[in-house]
């Protein structure tokens, strides 16, 4: 029996087949057909919209319609045996950015004496590229970085980011609000134990700890949160616990 829900729409004018929509399904509603972004069936679909803030073409939209109820055994089942990302041509059109997966620690190369070994653990880092039900997230301690503290503080690998996932984004160039959502999402699907938010002093980049609250706030959630503030010329000026 059909029911009048909340349904994801696509405009397959606007679809540009990145993908990212793909990423942020947690039931694995959607899918790259022939080049662009399709719900390949209603009843995985939950409605929730966690899509919408991850397309960069405006492609997505909630509409309300008659339609199958959303059957979350089946999207689970579905889940669990099929990888929803791309139909027909697969590795043609998903992007390699996209791809969660997590890292073997690897020692230092090149040759350089006292060079450091990377110390990310995981992929990819970027804050958009990030689906929210990524295996590495769940009971993770987070380590939340604007984009210029790598290059500002040398020390980001061996003093924060060991036994810490990476996400990164500029609070100032980026959408704020996809960022809100992509936290609450985070935040909402996965048992985060910590977060270490490090930003640089400049005012524009002192919002990220504030969206980074502003995501706890719109999940519900409580979450211990120290932030960390890099100078231009590469020292920590300020640690404080929020």
């Amino acid at each position: 029996m059909t029911i009048k829900r909340n349904i994801i729409e696509i405009d397959q004018k606007r679809c540009n087949g990145c993908g990212a929509c793909v990423s942020a399904c947690a039931e694995g509603a959607i899918a790259i057909v022939d080049g662009k972004a399709q719900v390949i069936s209603d009843i995985y679909c939950d409605g929730l919209g966690n899509c919408i803030g991850q397309c960069p073409q405006d492609a997505l939209r909630i509409v309300i319609r008659e339609t199958d109820p959303f059957d979350e055994a089946a999207a689970v089942t579905h889940m669990k045996g099929h990888n929803p990302r791309s139909i027909d041509h697969p590795a043609h059109h998903q992007c390699p950015s996209e791809a969660a997966r997590q890292l073997e620690p690897k020692a230092a190369s090149g040759g350089a004496q006292g060079a450091e070994s990377s110390a990310l653990s995981t992929w990819p880092v970027q804050l958009r590229l990030v689906p929210p039900h990524a295996p590495f997230l769940k009971g993770a301690d987070l380590l939340i970085a604007s984009d210029c503290t790598a290059f500002a503080y040398a020390g980001l690998h061996s003093n924060f980011l060991k036994g810490r996932v990476a996400l990164m984004g500029c609070p100032k160039f980026d959408d704020r609000s996809m960022y809100v959502d992509k936290f609450a999402a985070i935040f909402t699907q996965n048992d985060i134990k910590s977060l270490t938010v490090v930003a640089m002093e400049v005012p524009c980049c002192q919002g990220m700890p504030l969206i980074v609250k502003a995501g706890l706030k719109a999940a519900g959630k409580s979450v211990s949160m120290e932030t960390v503030v890099i100078s231009v010329e590469g020292d920590i000026v300020e640690r404080r616990q929020e």
